[in-house]
């Protein structure tokens, strides 16, 4: 099995850390595995330390008072979460859950503050990497209040480009289920979206598959939207 130094080595939080350290990081490391749909932590549950996940897919979301579901991120390999009640002290504002089998390298939360108080390199990181969270949580607030359903996909599949290192053919990463709960919409909404823009040649689809035909076309749809009638 892949050592935990080796998975982590190469994250951007982790940078500037000396081979002591580093050393010092993997003594306080635990690796935990997951069933998919087996649930990682609640909301309110007390922040207990950071995740970064190895292998699989987490979900990260809240339920309305009417129990509906609401996703925030779905995160893959190499992606952390976890870290703000870490800094905050207080609970997890969200419920996490592994929407397939999943491995996760876990750190505690005293033990992972003490080693950022003690080295600037990765308190500074730890900054990057929540003003990108923030950057995120922006963005997804924008598309949901101000765009409409086509332009949310659009700007959707705009991420997942350069999620994938800006290529033309894209993998989705979750099912049409879960893209609506990300994309505040539903899973019907969603396939009609997928075959206007098809129709309209911006993408060709071939079930999770999806080769961008016109680049441009799909910024214009994420800027502008009103592009595709339902």
């Amino acid at each position: 099995m892949t050592s935990i130094l080796e998975k982590i080595t190469d994250l951007p939080i982790f940078h500037g850390l000396d081979e002591d350290q580093f050393t010092e990081l993997i003594s306080i490391a635990e690796r935990r595995k997951y069933k998919k749909g087996e649930i990682i932590f609640n909301e309110g549950d007390v922040g207990n330390g950071l995740y970064v996940v190895e292998t699989g897919k987490i979900k990260i979301f809240k339920l309305s008072f009417e129990g509906k579901e609401h996703i925030f991120h779905i995160y893959g390999p190499g992606k952390i979460f976890g870290e703000v009640p870490v800094f905050t002290g207080e609970n997890f504002p969200a419920f996490a859950e592994a929407v397939a089998p999943s491995s996760l390298i876990f750190f505690p939360k005293q033990e992972i503050a003490l080693l950022i108080s003690e080295n600037p390199s990765l308190a500074f990181n730890m900054m990057a990497s929540l003003s990108a969270r923030l950057r995120e949580f922006t963005f997804m607030v924008e598309n949901l209040a101000l765009k409409d359903v086509p332009a949310r996909m659009a700007s959707y599949l705009l991420v997942l480009c350069k999620e994938q290192n800006n290529t033309d053919t894209i993998t989705l990463p979750v099912t049409k289920h879960q893209i609506s709960g990300l994309l505040g919409t539903t899973p019907e909404t969603i396939s009609r979206v997928f075959a206007k823009m098809v129709n309209m040649k911006l993408i060709d689809m071939d079930r999770k598959t999806i080769a961008v035909l016109d680049f441009q076309g799909l910024v214009e749809l994420a800027e502008q939207g009103q592009q595709v009638k339902l």
